[in-house]
């Protein structure tokens, strides 16, 4: 059965939609098979998935609303080789829809119940907000990654975002766990960055993933050419990052869920 892990983190502008789209095709590029589920209705990860959000014949909504089945909604040709369920705006109004239906939590969970063993990952980007969309993100998930920023409002952030996720967790998703903290735009000249990831690992021990995401231009560049970065620049820094994390979940999951293994690791 596939495992589901969502991508949240409430501060926006931390990396979470990069490390869906660039996750989800360096596990794809694995010849794992994949579906990416975008949730925001900015619709950032379709596009960055080479998907016109603007030329939808389904998103998300009809997933949730319509409960439509998966197979007439996924998108399977992506820039990144990984299917995908796409959102525009469209699924702003999926949020308001979804507070009138009944068990309004548990309808991607049950979207995706004779689905799971169609896939071996799927991965949900999350809106930057707790909204209806993220609870059932959330229901729907054996795990949440988080990526977050080295700097001291996001930890003081990551407190709050860990008690809403135990809160979630026993509310609708007594399974859910951790899967892991992601540590994006990392700049290792930064002194307040190098301090920050100390006390992540200090706190959170092996749920902070060994791999870093580095600042790095061609990833800032990659969406505006609807691709993930390994497609745009495989050789960049940022490539080379996703696909370390990649092989990262991929042996912590040989043995056993969001466990600290040795290994490769972008860190430096």
């Amino acid at each position: 059965m596939g495992k589901v892990i969502a991508i949240a983190n409430q501060k926006g502008g931390v990396g979470k939609t990069t490390t869906a789209v660039n996750l989800a095709a360096s596990m794809a590029a694995t010849k794992r098979k994949v579906l990416l589920i975008d949730l925001d209705p900015q619709g950032n990860a379709t596009m960055g998935s080479g998907v016109d959000k603007y030329e939808l014949p389904a998103t998300a909504y009809e997933l949730l609303i319509d409960e439509k089945p998966l197979d007439q909604v996924v998108v399977k040709q992506t820039s990144g080789g990984y299917h995908l369920v796409a959102a525009n705006s469209d699924v702003t109004a999926a949020e308001v829809r979804l507070m009138d239906v009944f068990a309004r939590e548990l309808r991607l969970r049950n979207a995706l119940k004779n689905w799971r063993n169609s896939y071996d990952y799927i991965f949900i980007d999350c809106p930057p907000s707790l909204n209806m969309l993220t609870v059932n993100a959330m229901a729907a998930a054996d795990s949440v990654l988080v990526p977050m920023q080295c700097e001291y409002y996001a930890l003081e952030g990551l407190t709050a975002l860990m008690d809403t996720i135990r809160q979630l967790a026993s509310v609708v998703n007594a399974d859910l766990k951790i899967e892991g903290i992601l540590r994006t735009m990392y700049d290792p000249r930064n002194r307040l960055a190098t301090d920050v990831s100390e006390q992540l690992k200090q706190h959170f021990g092996d749920k902070v993933y060994r791999t870093v995401i580095p600042r790095n231009v061609r990833l800032a560049e990659a969406p505006s050419f609807g691709s993930p970065v390994m497609y745009y620049d495989k050789s960049s820094t940022g490539a080379k990052a996703y696909l370390a994390l990649a092989g990262e979940l991929l042996r912590r999951a040989d043995h056993k869920p969001a466990a600290g293994v040795s290994g490769a690791t972008a860190e430096s």
